[in-house]
């Protein structure tokens, strides 16, 4: 199983497993897609989201652990 850190790019995070796109979207991150996001780290992606970077990093490794 794969784990992410906060360092992990979200585009090397959708690699890992694209069902992972419907845990971002549903905490505000509507732009997957966009080339800027895939080059962005899980920590910064959710600053800018106002996100604590450990409780989604923790969340995502939950996710991925399971499915």
């Amino acid at each position: 199983m794969a784990k992410v850190t906060k360092d992990t790019m979200i585009g090397e995070l959708l690699q890992i497993n694209a069902d992972i796109a419907p845990l971002l979207l549903g905490i505000g991150m509507h732009c997957l897609g966009c080339p800027s996001a895939q080059m962005e780290t899980i920590a910064e992606a959710a600053m800018v989201h106002g996100i604590n970077p450990d409780d989604l990093v923790d969340d995502i490794n939950d996710f991925l652990e399971h499915n």
